[in-house]
């Protein structure tokens, strides 16, 4: 009981603010990460994860059965759920991948502006292992597992300010890479045209256009950049 106790203390436990400086300069670490193409092509897998994740998350929700999780090395991801093949449930599950990097990272920013690192790096290692269960495929397994030993080496091993400056940095890659995979969704219709992406499915099942549902992506990625930007008030 007194281990438990410990740990549900050291998980609850408020952190101070990163100082400004720290917290600006990790800002900017996430930013090379998303901007980079190198750097870009290694970290886009957690933004997938997430993605995938938001799918899963509301299929389940939504009363659809759900099949599994891949994850492939081209950064790409399937989510399978069984179910209706059209209505406001499966729109909404196809609404929930592209937007969920976004609204988590929005999430994440509320608990660190609120002073939980600590407890938002054990939340995310939570979700992690719920979708691990999930995964139908050895590199989506491979991936999930080294994200999931990255987070627990600063959480277990990581004094207070690494734990700050993890959760920061994780919390700016999925605002940031939330708004680039949605811009990049667009120039890749725009240049291939549409057919399996999210976009295009919600298109053939409301009868909205494509990039109308596109439009929407970038839009939600952006206003979760501006209001996790306020919660954080992160500047020089």
């Amino acid at each position: 009981m007194d281990v438990l106790l410990g740990f549900w203390g050291r998980v609850c436990a408020h952190q101070d603010a990163l100082p400004p400086t720290t917290a600006l300069l990790t800002v900017l670490t996430a930013a090379v990460f998303v901007l980079v193409p190198a750097l870009w092509r290694h970290g886009r897998h957690l933004v997938t994860i997430a993605h995938e994740g938001g799918h899963a998350l509301v299929a389940t929700l939504t009363g659809r059965r759900l099949g599994g999780i891949r994850l492939h090395s081209d950064t790409s991801g399937l989510t399978v759920s069984r179910g209706r093949p059209r209505g406001f449930g499966m729109i909404l599950t196809l609404l929930a991948g592209y937007t969920a990097p976004a609204l988590l990272g929005l999430a994440a920013a509320s608990m660190l502006g609120a002073g939980f690192a600590t407890g938002l790096l054990w939340l995310m290692l939570a979700a992690l292992t719920l979708i691990l269960v999930q995964i139908r495929n050895w590199f989506g397994l491979w991936s999930v597992l080294v994200t999931g030993t990255l987070i627990l080496a600063v959480t277990w091993f990581g004094s207070a300010l690494v734990q700050g400056i993890g959760a920061l940095l994780i919390t700016t890659f999925l605002l940031l890479g939330a708004v680039r995979t949605a811009l990049e969704l667009q120039v890749s219709r725009s240049r291939r045209g549409g057919h399996s992406s999210d976009a295009d499915q919600l298109a053939r099942l409301t009868h909205v256009p494509g990039t109308v549902w596109a439009g929407l992506f970038i839009l939600v990625a952006v206003l979760c950049v501006g209001l996790a930007a306020s919660v954080l008030q992160i500047s020089a």
